[in-house]
């Protein structure tokens, strides 16, 4: 076994929550037996005792009930807490004092910070203002907003009214909007009229007025006036261009004056956000989660697998477009900052959120694979430009994260920062596997399973493996499974998602590993894996070699239908100064061969000069498929760059 690349101080672990939690149970009775292996395998066996524990411990607002997990005839049917009454936005704003509860920044630097009490006043003026239209219990309201503290207050507002979320960001295109909030007939839309990226300003007004126009279900439109730096500001209220029966959000609000919020005291499995899935394979699901099972995943994820605190200064790269931002603000709930950033994260420079994270005194810093990819073909050296004093945790999502990545982050960023790479999904608005601050950190791998998730690895059969790869499935159900997808009345479709592959157990879609450490390698989808040669090969194990050469900025890689048999295809995105010739081919070839297997070697390896990518950075190897193939790529809207897909289209090197 190779040695860890971090270990955390003995002060930091007898400090860390998930320290104090173990005490806790111990007190109450529960002794799992030493060791995280044991306290995981107990939060299985006996599930009841563990909510019912974490409960008490996290200080949930509200009534918890008699009963904490009734089981029925399979996971779909399984009930955490289903005498509990709770509002989860009551449980994130139990603080109402002077210190900050939202600090925003954007590509112009700081932006508004919002205290505890201004927030409550927010949430309330909104709340007033919604219900004023009408809004009640189980209606949907849609957000299209980039990260502004008046997003958050929305979320609040509809969840103190037992009312729905949905959100998407202003980057979407009208279709793509459509195709999610049209399938669950929202009946107010909270839009912005504008935004910055990458320096350049981008208007929304006429977007919002044709997604507005394709939306009859929606009886109210309120406008967030952007400000454009560098023009004059919009006047303050009146309706938006184009939008004759809209308000702007100071006149949404301005009727009211702060008051006690009521908050409803709803069913643990009341409906709280509805999801969208990329996308990128046919229309996007709308998967609907539960206040409840939301409320407690994030608060365990958050406090014991991050170790945030009461204070803490929280941020997550993301828009809301993307399960992190939901993440995000449920940071509320720990009574810790949540930080916004609105706008690229390489503007003005490749700086910008570090910039953020010392302004901000930020503790964790919440990114991706791609973002530390791109510092490092930049050549940064963040720990050299900016102090980063308070910073102790570094969390990446979005796509595996390569042992170069976790040894960047260590080099250049920060050497004593908790890497916590975590993996979970939009389907469960959780993670499966993540970070554990009290134990050793190896590079490339995520450090275990998270408390309450029964995960193992099966083979093609069905049958679980101790050691090697396969898919990941959760044996077991856990409080944030979706209540259904929106409009799948009989479930059939959420079922057929999750459970048909293995009757009885959920099914991710992940090519995942298990490492002699006790911890995890994702090799990418599942669904994207390549069987070359009868063998199976995950994307994320070619990359990890290639993208570590010098030359290379990016890749990927596809499995090509030729006549009885698939060929491996891999396509390079080199950085600047770099060509594709026969020699970095060759050295491509040598590497894969000998760092992974000569399964793993192309049968063609071509250039492009773009890679498609979902909204939230993840790579789209079955649209490319489709490209190559000459088939249809459905809803090419889930895409942050569909242009880029033309790079792959009728490549004559691929007809032999």
């Amino acid at each position: 076994m190779t040695s860890p690349i971090w270990r955390p101080a003995r002060e930091r672990r007898d400090a860390a929550n998930l320290t104090d939690f173990r005490a806790f149970l111990e007190r109450r009775g529960h002794l799992p037996g030493p060791g995280y292996e044991a306290l995981w395998r107990w939060s299985l066996t006996d599930q009841a005792a563990f909510w019912d524990a974490f409960w008490d411990w996290s200080g949930v607002v509200g009534d918890k009930g008699d009963a904490i997990l009734e089981r029925g005839r399979g996971p779909m049917e399984a009930r955490y807490f289903p005498g509990a009454r709770l509002n989860f936005a009551e449980n994130l704003l139990q603080r109402a004092d002077s210190a900050p509860a939202v600090i925003a920044y954007s590509e112009a630097g700081p932006g508004p910070t919002v205290s505890w009490r201004e927030l409550g006043d927010l949430v309330s003026r909104v709340v007033q203002g919604m219900q004023a239209a009408g809004i009640r219990r189980g209606d949907r309201v849609a957000l299209l907003l980039p990260n502004l503290p008046e997003a958050i207050a929305a979320v609040l507002a509809a969840a103190s009214l037992g009312a729905i979320t949905a959100s998407a960001s202003p980057d979407f295109g009208v279709d793509g909007v459509v195709d999610r909030f049209g399938q669950i007939a929202p009946r107010l839309l909270i839009g912005i009229d504008g935004y910055r990226y990458g320096g350049r300003w981008y208007s929304t007004a006429d977007k919002l007025a044709a997604v507005a126009g394709r939306l009859p279900s929606v009886e109210r439109v309120v406008v967030v006036r952007a400000a454009n730096p560098g023009e004059p500001a919009p006047a303050d209220g009146g309706p938006a261009p184009d939008l004759p029966a809209a308000v702007a959000f100071s006149d949404f609000i301005a009727p009211f004056e702060p008051a006690s919020i009521p908050f409803a005291r709803l069913p643990f499995a009341h409906p709280l956000y509805i999801l969208f899935s990329s996308g990128t394979t046919g229309p996007p699901k709308c998967i609907v989660h539960s206040a409840g099972g939301v409320l407690l995943q994030h608060l365990k994820e958050q406090r014991l697998h991050a170790d945030v605190k009461e204070g803490d200064r929280v941020f997550y790269f993301t828009t809301l477009g993307w399960m992190m931002w939901n993440w995000l603000v449920s940071i509320l709930g720990s009574g810790a900052t949540t930080l916004l950033y609105d706008g690229s994260p390489a503007f003005p420079d490749h700086g910008v959120l570090f910039d953020f994270a010392d302004s901000a005194r930020m503790t964790h810093l919440g990114t991706s694979p791609r973002f530390i990819g791109m510092l490092r073909n930049a050549r940064a050296r963040p720990r050299e430009t900016h102090a980063l004093t308070s910073l102790r945790t570094v969390i990446s999502t979005g796509s595996p994260l390569a042992a170069a990545g976790f040894r960047y982050v260590h080099e250049h960023v920060k050497p004593d920062v908790h890497l916590a790479s975590v993996s979970g999904g939009t389907d469960l608005c959780a993670c499966f596997v993540g970070g554990l601050p009290t134990h050793p950190v190896f590079a490339g791998e995520i450090q275990g399973p998270a408390l309450g998730m029964a995960v193992e690895v099966y083979d093609d059969q069905g049958r679980p493996l101790e050691r090697g790869t396969g898919e990941l499935v959760c044996t077991r159900p856990f409080p944030s499974m979706p209540l259904g997808f929106w409009g799948d009345g009989g479930g059939e479709r959420y079922h057929d998602t999750y459970f048909r592959r293995f009757p009885g157990v959920w099914h991710h879609g992940d090519y995942i590993e298990r490492t002699p450490s006790g911890g995890y390698v994702i090799h990418g989808r599942s669904d994207a894996t390549l069987m070359v040669a009868g063998v199976r090969i995950g994307t994320a194990e070619v990359y990890r070699v290639v993208e570590a050469l010098p030359e290379v900025r990016e890749a990927i890689a596809i499995g090509q239908r030729r006549t009885g048999r698939t060929r491996l295809v891999l396509f390079v995105r080199l950085r600047a100064g770099h060509t594709l010739d026969d020699g970095l081919r060759a050295r491509i070839r040598a590497a894969l061969r000998g760092r992974a297997s000569p399964r793993h070697v192309p049968a063609k390896i071509l250039e492009v000069s773009d890679i498609p990518r979902t909204r939230s950075g993840k790579i789209v190897e079955l649209a490319v498929r489709a490209v190559v193939h000459g088939e249809p790529v459905r809803n090419r809207q889930a895409l942050a760059n569909p242009d880029a897909l033309e790079h792959f289209r009728d490549r004559t090197e691929l007809a032999d």
